[in-house]
C-alpha cells in the first residue's frame, strides 16, 4: 500500500498512524509543505492523508502551495483514491471540492 502524507507544519505528523501503517507494510511518503512542495503523481498512490495546521485553506495569497495542493486533492478524489483529512486536511478537501470554508463566528465558552 502506497500512502502519501500531506504535512503542513513540523508538529502535525501522523502520530500513531505511522506504526499502524508500517505494521501493514505501507510504503509512506511525504510532502512537507514547510520544506518542499513536491507532490507525487496521484495515480501512483493507494491512500492520501492530509494533516492539520494552524493556517487557513483560504490563505492562498500568502501560502502559494495551497493551489497545487487543492488540485492534487481534486485529482485524488477524481481517481477514487481514499483521501483522509484531519482538521485542516478535512477543510482542504472541502475547499478543493468547491465548498465554502469560513471561520466560525461563534466562540464556545466553557
Amino acid at each position: 500500500m502506497r500512502v502519501h502524507v500531506l504535512q503542513h507544519v513540523p508538529f502535525e505528523g501522523i502520530g500513531s498512524m505511522t506504526s499502524w501503517l508500517e505494521a501493514r507494510g505501507a510504503d509512506l511518503s511525504y510532502t512537507r509543505f514547510f520544506e518542499d512542495w513536491a507532490l507525487p503523481q496521484p495515480d501512483a498512490l493507494d491512500l492520501v492523508i492530509a494533516m492539520g495546521g494552524p493556517m487557513s485553506v483560504n490563505d492562498e495569497s500568502t501560502l502559494p502551495w495551497l493551489r497545487p495542493e487543492k488540485q492534487f486533492v481534486r485529482d485524488t478524489v477524481r481517481l477514487r483514491i481514499p483521501t483522509l483529512g484531519i482538521c485542516l486536511g478535512a477543510q482542504l478537501i472541502a475547499s478543493a471540492l468547491g465548498a465554502r470554508v469560513y471561520r466560525n463566528s461563534q466562540k464556545e465558552i466553557g
